[in-house]
């Protein structure tokens, strides 16, 4: 069983920073997930965002690449996604998911079994 909890969302302007981070808590603590962050626009299918899986490699949609940056703590399912020059087309609801083995098909959403509850991120010119 996991838990998940994002924050660190809100509203922010065009080129402006926001540090999203998500905590998962599990009764095997033991055990390090492979966790990714997904974003959804109204109208709008799900979209894979970044991921970390736990051997420390990190995947990145297109969209954002050079822009955000996943990061997770050594050794606990606790993951980061800083987003640096935020466009209007970055706003939408962000979700932390995590599951035990997701390796290359971690922007793949139908990969991950455990989902947080979302953070909302507006960006505004």
């Amino acid at each position: 069983q996991v838990q998940l909890v994002e924050s660190g969302g809100g509203s922010v302007q065009t080129g402006g920073s926001l540090r999203l981070s998500c905590v998962a808590s599990t009764d095997n603590s033991y055990m390090e997930y492979d966790m990714a962050w997904f974003r959804q626009v109204l109208g709008k299918e799900r979209e894979g965002v970044a991921a970390a899986v736990r051997d420390g490699s990190t995947m990145y949609a297109d969209s954002v690449r050079g822009r955000f940056t996943i990061s997770r703590e050594s050794g606990k399912n606790i993951v980061f996604l800083q987003m640096n020059d935020l466009k209007l087309e970055d706003s939408g609801m962000y979700y932390c998911a995590a599951d035990l083995w997701v390796g290359q098909e971690s922007l793949n959403g139908n990969m991950y079994k455990y989902w947080g509850q979302g953070t909302q991120v507006a960006v505004s010119s």
